[in-house]
């Protein structure tokens, strides 16, 4: 957990946005998406509606599923239905609720071969030695590609192509550049939602490296960054305190930051480029109507 230390001795502090995902932060972002002003779930799924037949046919089935970042599984299960995948991986960083999702799973599909896998997709991380090589399609969902930084983003689909032959895919989603009011009410919602999962972080620290934050003392923040092209969120200290951990501590005074996430938000041809850049050179593009989220099928 040296990392964990290391960003809260920064200036400003960072936390890496994966300690939010412990149970309840997972279970806190699930209901974020399904908040109304959260759009980034609902405007994928209504892609994949309008253009999952056309996707699912340049896809096609049989082929090995990897979900990254899996969650609940939910974004999967109609994948599945498409494609008819023969082995479906699901990667995510919170075991416990990653277990229960595939467990879930293995009821709705018992012909597929259906596993779990804790994994930090920050790290690079390793197959099971008998998951077929050939025909394997990488699904990242969500915009969660937005989470990291460009030089961060790059090395993971790099990664992502490391594990995909000539006849592999990675089905990605990419949150569009749009009106700033739509970003501000999606991350910082009226009903505090987005609020309690960032400052669940925040109690994820205190089990993880034995510190003494109080979430009583903290805020949260978000606000776009037009120079960056991303929302950040932040959690803002409502007094001048000292947080200890086994044999450190960090005295935060009023109104200083955390730096917990960023959401980048793309030109569907930058996004294009990186993805070039990483070795994927052949790309389709799907966007809804307002063009605020794109689905792209990227191969080598």
């Amino acid at each position: 957990m040296n990392d964990i230390i290391d960003g809260l001795m920064q200036i400003p502090a960072r936390i890496s946005p994966k300690y939010f995902y412990d149970a309840k932060g997972s279970a806190l972002f699930e209901d974020i998406t399904r908040l109304q002003a959260y759009y980034p779930t609902r405007t994928e799924h209504g892609i994949m509606i309008a253009k999952g037949r056309e996707m699912a046919r340049e896809i096609g089935e049989q082929r090995t599923l990897i979900e990254l970042g899996a969650g609940n599984c939910q974004k999967a299960r109609a994948l599945c239905e498409l494609i008819r995948p023969s082995h479906f991986l699901a990667v995510d960083i919170s075991e416990a609720f990653l277990h229960d999702a595939v467990a879930a799973m293995r009821l709705s599909f018992p012909k597929i071969d259906i596993r779990a896998i804790a994994a930090d997709l920050t790290t690079d991380f390793v197959l099971p030695p008998d998951v077929p090589e050939h025909g394997r399609l990488v699904f990242y969902p969500g915009s969660s590609i937005g989470n990291f930084d460009l030089p961060e983003a790059l090395s993971l689909l790099k990664r992502i192509r490391a594990l995909l032959l000539d006849d592999g895919a990675l089905l990605i989603g990419v949150d569009l550049l749009k009106n700033e009011t739509v970003l501000y009410k999606a991350y910082d919602d009226e009903l505090g939602v987005t609020a309690a999962f960032n400052l669940n972080a925040l109690d994820h620290l205190n089990h993880l490296i034995g510190s003494d934050f109080d979430t009583r003392q903290w805020q949260h923040r978000a606000f776009f960054n037009s120079a960056q092209s991303r929302i950040e969120m932040h959690l803002e200290a409502l007094t001048d305190q000292h947080v200890h951990w086994h044999h450190g501590v960090r005295c935060f005074s009023r109104g200083e930051r955390i730096h917990t996430e960023n959401s980048y938000k793309y030109r569907v041809d930058d996004f294009v480029d990186i993805l070039r850049d990483a070795g994927l050179t052949r790309t389709q593009v799907w966007t809804d109507d307002k063009a605020w989220f794109a689905v792209m099928l990227a191969r080598p």
